[in-house]
């Protein structure tokens, strides 16, 4: 049983590895071409709701940085 959540666990963090890079990958494009993905524009909306919250914001931004460094 703990072989088969390390093997979920493993495949989740791969996508999100995968997910981050390909959008990275979309947000040079976006800054070289202009505006062709539109994920400045979702990037700047995800940290301004963070921001907007106040500490609630805060801790969550925290708490999602702390599950991306495990």
């Amino acid at each position: 049983m703990n072989e088969l959540f390390k093997n979920v666990i493993g495949w989740t963090k791969a996508i999100v590895e995968f997910g981050f890079q390909l959008a990275l990958v979309f947000l040079v494009v976006d800054v070289l071409f202009g505006g062709l993905t539109g994920i400045v524009d979702n990037v700047a909306a995800l940290i301004d709701s963070f921001v907007g919250n106040g500490i609630v914001g805060l801790i969550a931004l925290l708490f999602f940085l702390a599950i991306y460094k495990d």
